[in-house]
């Protein structure tokens, strides 16, 4: 299990069996030494689960894990979890390649927030849509809808009320990840950079990502920068989505688009408040577009299709924000508005996609900052951002 760091990986899998912390000093140095006797040793007559994390603190141990599991092949000997994501770091990945299952843990989903009983992206790609079950969602007003934005999903966040306490513990999370854990994974110069890097990468959440015009911004060469974007990426900072195309004639554009991990995290970095955003800040559609698209990356963790996320935007600007693919190549098309209105030409980039994809189109829904469900026509709907957590 990886993710961010703070998310409640340790929360989560304490209990779970016998449960040893990388982080404490004994413990990295008994694994660095000699990872096979301390893996040996703390698994003798264990018949239960060895949880070991922050385990990317210690690669030598991956090698040893390897040849243990290829002794014995039971499954849920070793749980590891880490707060850097070590299938990118190719050493790593070899060791564990085809022996593990993944998982990852993101800050908290609204819907895990607000006890949500229906994963409305399942809902999506079913055959027929329950349209029906979404005429009674949750009436928010766009202050109520912003304070969601500015919270974000962190736990030790969404306990703190006061805006200059969230405040005060974002800047110590950067700093300590940044100066921390990049020192960990990679021996990089010039960390003074890093976290004016992010606060440009915020400014650009929910956009395609362009390399170039980040590297003029940032003033770093082109190949010091994509070493950065890794590891930011590596710790869960920022996300990738990647572009999809049809294979249809249509010259889709290729770069990916740019998310990153919490928009609480991004309106600290830009030094945002409720108030600005609430009186209509240039940057509040952005923030609303990486809200609904972090939701619905957080809900594809735990769904029963298991669907790909991407996104689409054509040569001719024919766009849309994600394209879900279910089963079978069946496409959902998802736009987001900050806007409390909505009409047909919303739907232009969803009709386009229903062109291009022709039988594999399943539906298009616009999410919205209004507040009721609305037909828009055959397979196309708008809804309340609510519908998320419904």
């Amino acid at each position: 299990m990886n993710g961010a760091r703070q998310t409640g990986k340790t929360t989560l899998t304490q209990g779970m069996g016998h449960y040893v912390s990388l982080d404490e000093a004994g413990a990295l140095a008994a694994a660095s030494e000699d990872p096979m006797s301390f893996l040996s040793q703390m698994t003798a007559n264990q018949t239960g689960t060895l949880i070991i994390d922050e385990v990317q603190m210690a690669p030598q141990l991956f090698p040893a894990i390897k040849l243990l599991i290829d002794r014995d092949r039971r499954a849920g000997r070793f749980l590891l979890t880490g707060s850097s994501n070590v299938f990118l770091l190719p050493k790593m990945a070899e060791s564990l390649a085809g022996r593990v299952e993944i998982l990852t843990l993101m800050p908290f989903a609204q819907s895990e927030i607000r006890s949500g009983e229906r994963n409305v992206l399942d809902d999506l790609l079913e055959l027929e849509f329950s349209f029906s079950a979404y005429l009674d969602s949750e009436v928010l007003d766009r202050a109520q809808l912003i304070e969601r934005v500015v919270a974000g999903g962190y736990p030790e966040v969404l306990s703190r009320s006061l805006p200059e306490r969230r405040q005060a513990w974002f800047e110590s999370y950067v700093t300590t990840i940044l100066q921390r854990d990049v020192r960990e994974i990679a021996n990089v110069a010039g960390l003074t950079q890093m976290p004016r890097l992010l606060t440009l990468l915020a400014a650009r959440c929910a956009a395609t990502l362009n390399m170039a015009d980040v590297a003029r911004a940032s003033n770093l060469p082109y190949t010091t920068l994509q070493r950065y974007m890794t590891l930011l990426e590596t710790l869960f900072l920022t996300h990738l989505m990647p572009a999809w195309s049809t294979n249809l004639g249509q010259r889709a554009v290729k770069s990916p688009k740019l998310l990153l991990n919490d928009t609480g995290l991004i309106v600290n970095l830009l030094r945002l408040d409720s108030a600005a955003l609430v009186e209509g800040h240039a940057l509040l559609g952005p923030l609303v577009g990486n809200f609904v698209l972090l939701e619905m990356m957080k809900l594809a963790t735990w769904s029963r299709s298991r669907p790909g996320l991407y996104h689409w935007r054509t040569q001719s600007r024919q766009e849309v924000d994600l394209v879900i693919e279910g089963a079978a190549g069946s496409v959902v098309g998802v736009e987001v508005k900050a806007s409390a209105r909505i009409d047909s030409s919303d739907f232009k980039g969803l009709r386009a996609l229903a062109t291009a994809t022709g039988e594999k189109f399943r539906r298009g829904v616009v999410f919205y900052s209004g507040s009721q469900a609305l037909p828009f026509g055959p397979d196309l709907y708008a809804l309340p951002i609510s519908a998320l957590w419904r």
